[in-house]
Parts: structure tokens; sequence; C-alpha cells
């Protein structure tokens, strides 16, 4: 049996974290360790309460630098998987074991939970964005990745070696075409996610506009040439 961490990165959520820590010891046997990104609302103070595993900032780093911290704790540990799995209750732990039967059956890099290989993509504003990222993905790579957005991926040993070595690395789509371009196995697994019930995504309608520039001009510019 592989040994399996679950890197929860969490930012006020205060109000999900519990029932996300719930999930993912109801439904699996796997470690797991919060990223509490110095959290304004209290969610610090649950983890301490119900004796969580996490760790917790001393300012707002942002989701790259709490996953980076996570992927240092697997390679310190020597961990086989790491598994982005967010703290906003979105993500359901009941999937988690298809992530990592790809990974350890099919000699896969990184197991992507999608939403969308055997569904459509909603017409959002941010779905759109994220068609047009899988198009940009397709054009500089050759390879199709229906959900490049998820935030429920797996990653093998060597990809967490990757990430502890190599500082650039983000848990972006951009970080994908990396990968692809470094001839690593990346494969979907389909998913469910469920609704955010309580709190809001920091990726308000601007933000969102910005993040898919961003991500066009890094795959486009950085990521596909280097």
């Amino acid at each position: 049996m592989p040994k399996v961490l679950l890197i929860v990165p969490a930012y006020n959520e205060k109000l999900n974290i519990k029932k996300t820590i719930d999930d993912i010891i109801n439904n699996t046997n796997y470690d797991y360790i919060i990223i509490d990104d110095c959290s304004k609302d209290g969610t610090k103070e649950i983890c301490k309460e119900n004796h969580f595993n996490y760790l917790s900032l001393p300012i707002n780093y942002g989701l790259t630098s709490g996953i980076q911290l996570g992927m240092k704790y697997a390679y310190k540990y020597d961990y086989d998987i790491a598994i982005q799995f967010d703290g906003d209750g979105q993500h359901q732990a009941k999937y988690l074991q298809d992530l990592v039967k790809e990974i350890e059956e099919n000699n896969t890099d990184i197991a992507i939970g999608s939403r969308f290989i055997t569904k459509k993509k909603p017409k959002t504003t941010r779905m759109i964005g994220s068609m047009l990222i899988s198009s940009v993905i397709k054009l500089t790579t050759g390879k199709t990745i229906k959900d490049p957005t998820s935030g429920m991926r797996a990653y093998n040993k060597e990809v967490i070696k990757r990430f502890v070595t190599n500082s650039s690395l983000t848990p972006e789509p951009d970080t994908l075409v990396y990968f692809i371009k470094k001839k690593m196995k990346i494969k979907e697994v389909q998913v469910e996610m469920s609704k955010r019930e309580y709190g809001k995504s920091y990726l308000n309608p601007l933000k969102s506009i910005e993040y898919m520039i961003n991500m066009l001009f890094s795959i486009i510019f950085i990521r596909a040439i280097t």
C-alpha cells in the first residue's frame, strides 16, 4: 500500500474545515496535513480544538506557498503520493482512492480529479476561462486536459521531489504544461464536486479574469518554451 498524504490548504475556512477533515477520516485511511494560511476567522482554533494535524503560517502567503510547504512535509516524511484536497468542502474524499489507484496501477505521475470527462462544462464565465486554458494547453503541448483548473490533484514521489527542488512550480494549470514538457504522464479521473456551503471563493469575477490572463501568459510565454 502506498503511503499517502493529503495536503489541505485552508484560508478562512472555519465553517468548512471540520466537515472536510471528517470526510477524509470517514472515507479514507490516508494521512493529512492542514496548511492554515494565517486565517483571520478562527480556522486555526477549530483545528486546535479538534486535534487536527495542521501547520499555521505566520502571514498570508497564498495557495502556492501553502502547497509547497505541504510538499516539503510529504518529502520529509517520505510519502509516496501527495494529494491536494481543498479545505472548502467542495472536494469529496470518496474519490481519492480512484486517484491513488490511477498512480499506483498505471504508472501515472499526476492524476487530476476532473469534473468534465463524462460531463460537459457549464457555460459560466469561469468555465469559459477554463475552456480557453484547455485550448491553449492543447495548442502548446498537444495534450487535452479537460479540467485544468481542478484543485484536486494527486502527485507521485518524483513530482513531490520536483516541487521541493523547484520553487517556481505551482498548483496551477501552467505547471501542468511544465510537466507535460518534461514527458511526465498526466491522467484525468472522473469525480464529482460539491457546492461550497459557507464562505466565498477568493476568485470573484474580476480576479477570475486576471487569473485567466496570467495563466494564459505563463503557459504561452514561459512554460511552453522553457
